[in-house]
């Protein structure tokens, strides 16, 4: 019986796969950024805030409309404009569509091991900790002939060389970007690309870090074509952590920019037009308004559990914002992707299963 299960489990993959249009999957992760300002723009009482936000007039002028649906797109235009039209959109907890984390810290690493294991294994407690013992996506997909040396990684933040554990299974893992003297822009092992396919320029210190890290992403995506390829941001983290609500906002409204750059490029690039999905999130969420909770994350901090998911491909459904009842999980987003590129992920831990509403028409 149960051979007969696994003979029937492989065929629907494989019309499924046969059926669907996705040959690569690009995930982007906003460190710590909230459902609050994601689906509500600009929250008006961290504005009001003086010890939290330095430039009230200006960030009201750029960011907040005549509505919450208003300000939301002016804040990330690419994700309510482009994403929200042809995909989908959800994490909205207030409009009864939740997305939540499993493994209980909410903080970093356990955060992105839930993402890329489909697990979250209450074990992993620290951003210290060593390399991740449990199979990954990257592992999964390394192992699959069509995929071998086609994932890589981009990240502003050094733990994802040990949350993919790239020493296992030589998966690229590029992270902590800096300049040399010359300006070059390097990698923590000295690998650098000194020719842009597109120049970002950097108006200030402000997210210079995420700045060199998509720099390096978008080039490296260029020259080696990766068909599984992740970029992990960090600054929206940053700035929350350190209290300054106006950056915090840019950051993100900055970030939106690098989405609808890397899109265009895989509109216009042939290897990757209407061949690719992109997936948005972030590892964990933050507390609430109230006081300076919104700059907090971590096991005692409430709320800080929800978080948000965004998604465009030939294979996504274009409903928009989710508004219906239902509550996914962070744990969900490995067999998700797997799915996508019509493959089953298995390994020897649980795996949640795939999210429903990315495929139903």
């Amino acid at each position: 019986m149960k051979k007969i299960t696994l003979l029937l489990l492989a065929g629907l993959l494989l019309q499924t796969a046969s059926a669907q249009k996705t040959k690569n999957v690009i995930v982007v992760t906003f460190d710590g950024y909230r459902w609050q300002e994601l689906f509500q723009g600009p929250q008006q009482s961290l504005l009001e805030r003086e010890k939290f936000t330095k430039n009230k007039e200006t960030l009201t002028q750029k960011y907040v409309g005549n509505s919450l649906e208003e300000s939301r797109k002016k804040l990330t235009p690419f994700l309510w404009g482009e994403v929200a039209a042809k995909g989908l959109i959800f994490g909205n907890k207030k409009a009864g569509s939740k997305m939540t984390i499993t493994n209980g810290h909410k903080f970093s690493y356990p955060g992105y091991s839930e993402i890329f294991c489909g697990w979250g294994d209450k074990k992993i407690n620290s951003n210290d900790y060593p390399n991740n013992p449990h199979q990954t996506i990257f592992d999964f997909l390394e192992q699959q002939p069509d995929f071998a040396k086609k994932t890589a990684a981009v990240g502003t933040w050094d733990a994802f060389t040990r949350i993919i554990n790239t020493s296992r299974n030589k998966v690229p893992v590029f992270v902590e970007f800096r300049k040399d003297s010359t300006g070059t822009i390097l990698s923590k092992d000295n690998k650098s690309f000194t020719q842009y396919q597109t120049n970002i320029p950097i108006a200030s210190k402000l997210c210079e870090s995420d700045t060199l890290t998509y720099r390096f992403a978008k080039e490296y995506f260029h020259r080696n074509k990766p068909r599984f390829f992740f970029v992990g941001f960090d600054e929206t983290d940053h700035f929350a952590h350190s209290g300054q609500y106006d950056n915090y906002l840019d950051a993100a409204h900055t970030l939106d920019s690098y989405l609808a750059d890397l899109w265009n490029y895989v509109q216009t690039t042939e290897e990757y037009k209407d061949k690719t999905t992109l997936i948005v999130t972030c590892d964990h969420g933050r507390g609430s308004n109230v006081g300076s909770q919104w700059r907090h994350h971590g096991q005692p901090v409430p709320g800080a559990e929800y978080i948000w998911m965004a998604m465009i491909g030939p294979d996504t459904p274009a409903k928009g914002e989710l508004k219906a009842i239902h509550h996914y999980h962070q744990n969900q987003i490995a067999q998700t992707i797997a799915h996508l590129l019509g493959k089953e992920f298995t390994a020897d831990h649980f795996i949640g299963k795939a999210i429903d509403s990315v495929f139903s028409k």
